[in-house]
Parts: C-alpha cells; sequence; structure tokens
C-alpha cells in the first residue's frame, strides 16, 4: 500500500505494519553488534510511540490532526538506509495530516 488509506481499519493496519517492521529491525539489530546500539537509540522510540498512536485507535481517543506527528521529528532524520520502512511513517502521517482518502484522490 502506498499513500492514504480508505478506512479506519486500513489505517491501523498501517501502523500496526510498521510496528511490526520496526519489531524486525530491533531483531536483525540483536545479531548485528555494532549497529544494535544506533538500532536501538531511535527505533524504541519509534516502536513506543507508534504502539501510543495505535492504543489512541484502539480505545477511540485518536484524533486526525493538521501537524505531524511526534515520530516524524524522529523519522526526518532518518532515510530508507537505515529505516527501510520509512515510507510507511510518511503514509501514516499524511493519514494523520489530510485523513482517509475516502474520495480516491
Amino acid at each position: 500500500m502506498s499513500g492514504r488509506p480508505k478506512t479506519p481499519e486500513a489505517y491501523a493496519s498501517l501502523v500496526d505494519q510498521a510496528v511490526f517492521e520496526l519489531q524486525d529491525i530491533l531483531e536483525a539489530a540483536r545479531y548485528d553488534n555494532e549497529e544494535i546500539e544506533v538500532y536501538l537509540a531511535y527505533v524504541d522510540t519509534l516502536l513506543r510511540e507508534l504502539r501510543e498512536l495505535r492504543a489512541g485507535m484502539a480505545d477511540g481517543s485518536y484524533r486526525f490532526g493538521r501537524t505531524d506527528l511526534p515520530f516524524m521529528r524522529i523519522v526526518k532524520q532518518h532515510t530508507e538506509k537505515d529505516l527501510p520502512c520509512i515510507r510507511l511513517f510518511y503514509d501514516i502521517n499524511r493519514t494523520h495530516r489530510e485523513g482517509l482518502d475516502i474520495d480516491g484522490d
């Protein structure tokens, strides 16, 4: 999937996918001792903030907004090289700012 999801379920699934990808990065980092501290420094924070976002979706407290999600301060400092799932974060943030793509544009 690329771009904004069309349904709340698809949006939640996008967040779940990003959580899974970060967990995968952490698992891979455990096997590469040279990289582990670099990954854990920001991946743990991203994972925590994504889980908080997802919890808000689950309990109904999440609200779309006009400003970037907090994790974007970290995402914008990285590239696809060190954060292979970076596109997911941009898609999640765009959906947060613009809402669901209910018109299909």
